[in-house]
């Protein structure tokens, strides 16, 4: 991770496959779960896995900055490349290596710190496009990861989709960035695979790597990739006009605690305390108040932060999002119709 990183949040960003291979690996976020199967190279026995790799390498390049290296995926012809935002974070310049060693100049035309992507516009037409797949796999499929871990250029490891819709508990309150409804993999993810390919059986990216917890937490094997329905609907909006529409809800939140339950006296052993309501919002105009508890969202037990703002980012304006509230020891059902966040908008959810 770039040093301009490490000055944020820690909790976040020791998750996050920033470039620098001299950064020490900082403490990571304990919780995550994962399901894994059979080894995919068992699928991969007939050597069809050495054929999917020699297919999409090409559209897998290096993206060097000032201080470290990431990876990227090559979205158009034009020299189109994609990327997480923390890896180019603060740059206006890059340098994208190639597959086959070439290298040339790169500028930082559209950044998305929220969603974690950035494109970068290399100076070389007539790439080698990858091809993003249109919906999430299904878990236990093929999973290959590419790019350039801890500045191994052109490296690859395989293993399966481990989980989809995956939060990275704690993340949903550091900031406007939070690892919320990813896809999870057991396929090796190390420093410098942030911005590389996730990769399906098919050959399409079906992610784009972007944190993994490390093993110092316990972990084996977990590594996040941003899904590719959502890249390819940000990079659009991105090459639109540079900008991103964020579905909002309109509120502020935070985790319901055991001490925050026994001093208010609510009834609940888990869910979101709504803190503020924006006035004229999505919530207000549903009848969310300041106090009331989210306890379910879309019929589910609502834990953590994460998983009502992953709800929220899966829909867009205009969606209805199912929520149960408690308020005044009763709980009742609000559907809210959410929106468009204004600009300048003081609450980011």
């Amino acid at each position: 991770m770039r040093k301009s990183a490490t000055a944020l949040v820690l909790v976040v960003f020791a998750l996050l496959l920033g470039a620098c291979t001299s950064t020490p690996e900082p403490a990571a976020p304990q919780r995550a779960t994962t399901a894994t199967a059979a080894s995919p190279l068992q699928a991969a026995a007939s050597g069809s896995l050495p054929d999917l790799v020699q297919r999409v390498e090409p559209s897998v390049v290096s993206v060097q900055v000032n201080g470290g290296e990431g990876s990227g995926v090559v979205w158009n012809a034009d020299g189109t490349i994609v990327t997480n935002n923390h890896v180019v974070e603060g740059q206006q310049s890059a340098r994208i290596v190639f597959a086959d060693g070439s290298r040339v100049a790169g500028r930082v035309t559209a950044t998305d710190p929220r969603n974690d992507l950035a494109i970068v516009k290399a100076a070389r037409t007539g790439l080698p496009a990858a091809t993003f797949a249109d919906r999430l796999p299904r878990v236990g499929e093929l999973a290959v990861a590419m790019g350039n871990p801890l500045g191994f250029e052109n490296s690859v490891t395989a293993g399966i989709v481990s989980g989809l819709n995956r939060n990275i508990p704690g993340t949903a309150q550091t900031g406007e960035q939070s690892l919320v409804d990813l896809l999870q993999t057991d396929a090796a993810i190390s420093p410098g695979n942030s911005g590389g390919a996730l990769v399906g059986a098919d050959g399409r990216i079906i992610g784009i790597n972007v944190a993994y917890i490390p093993p110092s937490e316990g972990s084996v094997s977990l590594g996040f990739a941003i899904p590719a329905p959502r890249v390819t609907d940000v990079v659009e909006q991105l090459l639109e006009d540079g900008t991103v529409d964020y579905t909002w809800l309109g509120v502020s939140y935070t985790t319901l605690t055991p001490e925050i339950a026994q001093q208010f006296g609510i009834d609940a052993e888990s869910g979101v305390v709504v803190e503020s309501v924006e006035p004229g919002g999505p919530a207000d105009k549903a009848g969310l108040r300041p106090g009331d508890v989210i306890v379910a969202v879309e019929g589910k037990a609502l834990e953590n932060p994460e998983q009502l703002l992953g709800a929220i980012r899966a829909r867009r304006p205009g969606d209805s999002l199912p929520l149960r509230v408690l308020r005044g020891g009763q709980e009742r059902d609000v559907t809210v119709t959410l929106g468009e966040q204004p600009e300048g908008a003081g609450l980011p959810r």
